[in-house]
């Protein structure tokens, strides 16, 4: 069954959509060559201390850390320690979440330590992040799931790969209902399978966390021996971009988006939702 959200309980995971937003700024301003994964945690804890809410990584199906640090060839569930220095060059997904009241939020973005990146990589970025707009942009009431999927894949294809080839998208992972738990029904693909057919249809008060993850190889992965770790089977790097977004009566609501996604959305003709907060 899918949780359908009143307006009151948008705002809550709005509220945790903010905080979510405030770790990603801090652990971007953190990811600079010479420190280690353990040290973008540390400062992850510190902004959900000083705002008073719960992780709701730490402790979920024993994960160790409060965020979630893939490096290169890692796609999602790095675990932060000592021993992963950052260094010039790298690509690091962090993925992110809180809990305000209940409520969640999750969110992840890659970033570029240091400098002098291959295009493929910047490219590779790009490409990951305008897809999870393209989705974004896809939860219009009377749509349904595989719309959003659809919209995902079919921008990442219509991509050109420096190179030749084709973008790896990520199979064994997608994006979630998200609402009083972190990963509830639906289980939103990136891709279109037709087998799983058109999915539930999007009313207002449905949330996704959309997440494409894209690889410079192949959409296959392994999970290493820590149970976590999820690695692409050809070593190739990847990207991995995440947004909570609430569908309302006025619109996609970008939840863990400072500006409730109103310019990135705008930039593809659609009107993002008031921030319900704005006249709390």
């Amino acid at each position: 069954m899918v949780q359908i959200k009143t307006p009151e309980q948008i705002a809550k995971m709005r509220e945790a959509g903010l905080v979510v937003a405030a770790i990603h700024a801090a652990t971007r301003e953190a990811a600079v060559p010479g420190a280690t994964t353990r040290d973008l945690d540390e400062v992850a804890r510190k902004v959900i201390a000083d705002h008073g809410v719960k992780s709701n990584f730490l402790g979920y199906g024993g994960f160790p850390a409060t965020i979630c640090t893939s490096v290169n060839e890692v796609v999602v569930h790095g675990i932060p320690d000592e021993k992963t220095v950052l260094k010039d060059g790298d690509i690091l997904s962090v993925d992110a979440g809180a809990i305000v009241d209940g409520w969640h939020g999750d969110a992840a973005y890659t970033a570029f330590v240091g400098s002098g990146h291959a295009p493929e990589l910047i490219e590779l970025s790009r490409v990951t992040e305008g897809s999870m707009w393209a989705g974004i942009a896809a939860m219009k009431s009377g749509n349904r799931l595989v719309d959003v999927s659809r919209a995902i894949e079919t921008y990442i294809r219509r991509q050109p790969k420096p190179g030749g080839g084709r973008y790896g998208i990520i199979e064994d992972f997608g994006g979630h209902g998200i609402g009083t738990e972190m990963h509830m029904d639906p289980h939103l693909l990136n891709y279109v399978a037709r087998k799983r057919g058109k999915g539930p249809k999007l009313v207002p008060g449905f949330c996704l966390a959309i997440e494409p993850m894209v690889s410079l190889g192949t959409p296959r992965t392994e999970v290493l021996q820590d149970d976590w770790t999820v690695i692409t089977t050809d070593g190739t790097w990847s990207s991995h971009w995440e947004h909570s977004v609430a569908l309302t009566e006025e619109g996609p609501l970008v939840l863990t988006a400072p500006d409730c996604g109103r310019a990135k959305l705008a930039e593809l003709g659609v009107t993002a939702a008031p921030d319900p907060l704005a006249s709390a």
